[in-house]
């Protein structure tokens, strides 16, 4: 996945109400019960059914380092839905969102004036209509670049106009060299 889509579901996965199944056998126990069978979880791991099976009987308790990262990112990809479409909905329609990053940010602008890129750390609370095309654009599948851009024009909306109180020649704002994202609802 993209360091913006993780960025998202990190901010999502912190309104969770319980903690997510830690140890190997209650992840593989969930997963089974999300996905009916046993065949079904070992398609979507790719391991073999019987592998399954003696997780979920505990016969198996310690799984590779890769399993151990798949089944914990398919279970979070799953754990409490509707906490997650909750917390997704009052940060698009109420709350916003906040985005911390610290990444080279530049822009375009009118001849004469500076243009030039700077490292800069920002955290900036974004309006609710900027977390509503973030979430929208994640849930169909946007890469990365893609979610960077409407990033990148929250901070120039919000950040660097002041909601169209300065920089009104500002066209468009660019991130590089990002050294780390993080959201909040």
């Amino acid at each position: 996945m993209s360091l913006f889509g993780n960025g998202l579901d990190a901010a999502v996965q912190k309104s969770f109400t319980r903690p997510a199944p830690k140890t190997a056998p209650a992840q593989m126990r969930y997963l089974v019960k999300q996905l009916g069978t046993t065949r079904a979880v070992a398609q979507m791991l790719r391991i073999s059914q019987r592998t399954v099976e003696r997780y979920v009987k505990a016969q198996i308790k310690k799984p590779r380092p890769d399993l151990a990262a798949r089944m914990e990112s398919e279970v979070k990809k799953r754990w409490q839905p509707q906490i997650r479409a909750k917390a997704r909905q009052r940060a698009a329609t109420t709350d916003g969102i906040v985005i911390d990053t610290r990444a080279r940010i530049g822009y375009t602008a009118p001849i004469g004036t500076t243009d030039d890129a700077r490292l800069r750390h920002l955290t900036v609370a974004l309006p609710p209509q900027y977390a509503a095309r973030l979430f929208e654009a994640q849930q169909q599948g946007a890469t990365d670049q893609q979610l960077q851009q409407i990033a990148a024009e929250a901070l120039r909306d919000v950040y660097f106009q002041d909601n169209g109180r300065r920089a009104g020649s500002l066209e468009e704002v660019r991130f590089t060299d990002i050294e780390h994202v993080e959201f909040d609802l």
